[in-house]
């Protein structure tokens, strides 16, 4: 894919090179993946399959940062500090925009926001920020018990197919004693409990 230049600077070879210094080669693949899926679901759902593809190629960006260096810059650059009180379960989302931001140059505000919410969703996302929300857990390395339903349902209706990885998500969290991010549960009760 060519890029325009509206988004970022970079070609997307250069940015794919960017990135794949910042992970290990398993994450690549993994990152490759969503940007496949969540192109196809750009293109699908008539959203644009350059921001799609930019979104998806940083969205792990910050996934294999030190917790010293996300607490860092969750004290210095003025985040809610209940932040600390998470990981990087939580902190490559909300704090990656931030890395990609500063590092790659990547202004726009609704590519930052779907990188920000890749993981915990919201109660408002934008068309790119459901694409790479639900991409991130379908792309074809994922492998797990309801993955190919939540495939088939994402190429029928996108907000049905966050809806399934919203509730999907909560159940592994709650079967495994987890705690749950604030911004889950209202993911959950926009998407899911759709009557609150």
């Amino acid at each position: 894919m060519k890029y325009s230049d509206n988004y970022t600077a970079m070609d997307r070879e250069l940015l794919m090179q960017k990135v794949q210094m910042q992970m290990s080669e398993r994450r690549f693949k993994h990152v490759l993946g969503v940007e496949e899926t969540a192109i196809a679901l750009a293109e699908k759902y008539g959203a644009s399959p350059e921001k799609a593809s930019i979104a998806a190629l940083t969205h792990d960006y910050a996934k294999e940062r030190s917790d010293e260096e996300f607490q860092l810059v969750i004290r210095r650059d003025g985040f809610d500090l209940a932040l600390l009180k998470w990981n990087n379960a939580i902190w490559h989302g909300i704090v990656g925009a931030d890395f990609v931001q500063r590092e790659l140059g990547i202004d726009d505000e609704e590519i930052l926001n779907a990188i920000a919410l890749h993981t915990t969703g919201a109660a408002e996302m934008s068309l790119l920020a459901k694409i790479i929300y639900v991409a991130d857990f379908i792309e074809p390395g994922r492998d797990f018990p309801g993955v190919n339903e939540a495939r088939e349902i994402a190429l029928v209706n996108l907000d049905d197919a966050v809806a399934y990885e919203t509730k999907h998500t909560l159940t592994y969290l709650i079967e495994q004693g987890k705690p749950i991010y604030p911004k889950t549960i209202e993911t959950y009760n926009k998407w899911v409990a759709k009557h609150i």
